[in-house]
């Protein structure tokens, strides 16, 4: 394949694979990828967690808003978004305006599954639980299925399986 004409971005939950699936689906599409988690941590020189802790959320969302723009210059290719990012109509009108967003979707359960030894998901410290998990998620929803151009379910998907899908609207 020769490129993308738009980016990707892989939006969803927090551990629901979007970081996973961006590095396997960029070496399937041979294109690169980036994670706006990873950017923000670049740019601010520290974890998130410590900017939640010493900035506060909203001061990490505004970062967020502002990576949008950094990508924009970049040659289109799959961001991985932060859990977040899609909840600022702001920030999906900006992705919208540079390519295609996927939802990936999965059952508390599973989230619970891919977060629970974690210690850097500062919405989760002290709440790391699946009810907890479902409340935040099913505030969230709407926003994401609102941002969504497509949907992916990954229960019971291998990581894999969730980039083929993917590559598929692609290829």
């Amino acid at each position: 394949m020769e490129g993308l004409n738009e980016h990707i971005f892989l939006i969803g939950f927090m551990g629901v694979g979007k970081s996973s699936t961006s590095r396997l689906l960029s070496h399937m599409l041979n294109v690169k990828e980036v994670d706006t988690d990873a950017l923000v941590v670049e740019k601010e020189g520290c974890q998130i967690s410590e900017i939640f802790a010493n900035k506060g959320e909203e001061y990490f969302r505004n970062l967020e808003t502002g990576i949008l723009d950094d990508i924009k210059e970049i040659e289109p290719c799959i961001v991985s978004c932060g859990g977040g990012l899609a909840l600022r109509q702001e920030n999906v009108k900006k992705m919208r305006g540079m390519g295609r967003i996927i939802l990936l979707s999965a059952s508390p359960e599973t989230i619970y599954i891919h977060v629970k030894d974690s210690l850097s998901r500062p919405l989760l410290n002290g709440n790391m639980n699946i009810p907890y998990i479902k409340k935040l998620m099913d505030a969230r929803i709407p926003k994401y299925l609102d941002a969504a151009d497509t949907i992916i379910e990954t229960d019971g998907l291998s990581l894999k399986e969730v980039a083929a899908k993917i590559a598929d609207l692609y290829t």
